[in-house]
């Protein structure tokens, strides 16, 4: 019997298995298709992200892969400015370039490399899932071979989680639906190799706000482009295809002398967020919980949050340090955080398709200078972060803390900690496992200035870098945080 099995092997399941490997447990991936799919998909993924793929082992290696984007622009058809979304250039608290553009293959491609590593992963391809049926104590999944409805086979899991896109079976076996948002388009996908180097087309995303035919240019790594434009409603999804009308579309910009057509395709937007999001031992993350129209680039990267999330949660049930009650954070503490970006991207939906400088001034904060701030929600409230909230409601609590250095700069702290718990505090606390490392903030000035920031005396960051309680007292940590931190075994662990 695996621990956990997976459905669905993108960049949300890839991820997934990887934090699971990483805990030791015995892992099964079941996936549809035979190979990666070689043409790009998702473009965009943020600093918060990259920790996770840090954590992973992938991030030095993606670096090279990817281009750092320097923010989008919104203009309506003179081409003047309507909003503007600057991306910084330095490293940001997190440890890396606040956003940066891919080509998706190169990101599946190392994820599943770095799981081949494990041995207690399986994977089987051409697999399709067919039933599930739950078990007081595992879940038991039927399958069948994609080229040969007659090969079945049966396995059982401890846990299944659904990482198979919108039309998710899992979902579906768990009869959860979507809460839908309103928002439903269909919209051309253009990605071009560019024949010669095009400098003037620009860096910058840009969102062409024009109530007749919204488009959006992003600039993809190496000689990759991409432009989305909207489908008008008397188009058929035949006549956007042909090569004829494409061309035509994208002639402002570029002719088939400048580019090659790499990939087309019809997309229909949605904005929906799965009511729930765990039935029993059966749960959903990525597109299977959650769909977001592209605005915000923030579609796999609310997935890859989801993996993070879940991942450390099912390690501590399954090696019994927790009862699996701890699991009905994930639904709580995700939901709402994909819902923020859900309901942002529809905003931005909006003033790109009606120029609505109404909405541009709310997505401008208020600023007086026409430029819009990523946002940074908390997670929603769970039994995990309920009693730090009573003690405490500083300002970080809920987001994921930022990435320190150790003393002399020679460590990244994420990298010392590896996917575990930490505790960053002045006084060493009593009794923690040794699975859980210590941050002494009177050795490492970053670690200190945190505190102080957040007027704390201790602050307990999650292995997905969220701080999950900041306390005022030391001496609130044994009766505050999870006992699943606590043994009674001496802990040398600490920075």
């Amino acid at each position: 019997m695996y621990d956990v099995a997976l459905v669905g092997y993108g960049p949300t399941g890839a991820t997934l298995a990887n934090l699971l490997a990483l805990q030791g447990l015995n892992v099964l991936v079941l996936e549809r298709e035979a190979k990666i799919y070689h043409l790009p998909r998702a473009v965009h993924f943020d600093d918060e992200v990259m920790r996770v793929f840090q954590t992973v082992g992938i991030a030095d290696d993606l670096l090279p892969l990817v281009h750092v984007n320097p923010g989008m622009k919104f203009v309506d058809q003179s081409g003047t400015a309507l909003l503007d979304w600057p991306r910084p250039q330095e490293i940001t608290e997190h440890g890396w370039n606040a956003s940066y553009r891919l080509h998706q293959p190169d990101l599946e491609r190392l994820l599943r490399d770095k799981l081949a590593n494990y041995e207690k992963v399986t994977v089987a391809s051409e697999t399709l899932v067919t039933a599930l049926s739950s078990s007081p104590d595992h879940v038991e999944i039927e399958t069948q071979n994609r080229q040969d409805a007659t090969r079945t086979q049966k396995y059982q899991a401890r846990y299944v989680v659904g990482c198979d896109g919108a039309n998710s079976i899992v979902r579906q076996s768990m009869g959860s639906t979507m809460k839908d948002f309103g928002f439903e388009e269909r919209w051309l996908v253009v990605d071009v190799l560019l024949k010669h180097p095009r400098p003037d087309l620009g860096d910058h995303s840009i969102q062409f706000c024009d109530p007749e035919r919204p488009m959006t240019y992003c600039r993809s790594p190496g000689i990759r482009r991409r432009w989305e434009i909207t489908i008008l409603p008397d188009e058929t999804e035949t006549e956007v295809l042909t090569e004829s009308f494409v061309w035509d579309l994208l002639k402002r910009w570029i002719t088939r002398k400048d580019a090659e057509i790499e990939r087309t395709a019809v997309y229909t937007f949605h904005s929906q967020v799965a009511k729930t999001w765990r039935s029993e031992r059966v749960m959903i993350a990525g597109d299977a919980a959650h769909l977001t129209p592209p605005f915000m680039g923030q579609g796999m990267c609310t997935g890859i949050r989801d993996a993070a999330n879940l991942a450390w949660k099912l390690g501590h049930v399954i090696k019994e340090d927790a009862e699996d009650d701890i699991l009905d954070s994930y639904g709580l503490e995700r939901r709402p955080h994909a819902q923020s970006y859900v309901e942002t991207a529809i905003k931005l939906g909006a003033l790109i398709n009606s120029l609505d400088h109404n909405t541009a001034k709310e997505l401008s904060s208020g600023n007086g200078q026409g430029q819009m701030r990523s946002i940074a929600p908390r997670i929603g409230q769970s039994a995990l972060t309920k009693a730090s909230c009573a003690q405490h409601d500083a300002s970080s609590l809920g987001r994921p803390a930022p990435q320190f250095t150790t003393q002399h700069n020679t460590e990244r702290f994420d990298d010392r900690i590896g996917y575990a718990h930490s505790i960053i505090s002045h006084q060493k606390p009593d009794g923690m496992r040794n699975t859980v490392l210590w941050l002494d903030a009177g050795r490492h000035s970053e670690a200190n200035r945190f505190l102080k920031s957040q007027d704390a005396a201790a602050i307990w960051v999650r292995p997905d870098r969220y701080v999950g309680s900041i306390l005022k007292d030391t001496d609130l940590i044994r009766k505050t945080l999870p006992t699943f931190l606590f043994d009674d075994t001496k802990n040398e662990s600490h920075l």
